[in-house]
């Protein structure tokens, strides 16, 4: 089991910055990628941002060149910096890890709200 714990969401004006954090806990050694995604109200979750163990990150066209995905596997922490944020990034916006035999774990999601 792998346990995931999102902070750093929050309210924003509209072209500002938030960096969201994920630290993993229990079975880190079963995870290859580790990721974000969102949901906005009346919404699909989608991806955000995703980086597996060996590099490689892959971005939502909505966000590339304003998002910035990294991890700390000495922190077992994943980041999400998010810079010009837009209204519509509105959302709560979830971590996500996958384990090499491609089990799915979710935190529990944390709110960031980009006002006009």
């Amino acid at each position: 089991q792998v346990q995931l714990v999102e902070s750093g969401g929050g309210l924003v004006q509209a072209g500002g910055s938030l960096r969201l954090s994920c630290v993993a806990s229990g079975h880190i050694f079963s995870i290859n990628a580790m990721g974000w995604y969102r949901q906005a109200p009346g919404k699909q979750r989608e991806l955000v941002a995703t980086l597996p163990s060996g590099g490689g990150a892959v971005y939502a066209d909505s966000v590339k060149g304003r998002f910035t995905i990294s991890r700390d596997n000495a922190k077992n922490t994943v980041y999400l910096q998010m810079n010009s944020l837009k209204p519509e990034d509105t959302a709560v916006y979830y971590c996500n890890a996958v384990e090499w035999r491609l089990d799915q774990y979710w935190g529990q999601g944390t709110q960031v709200t980009v006002s006009s």
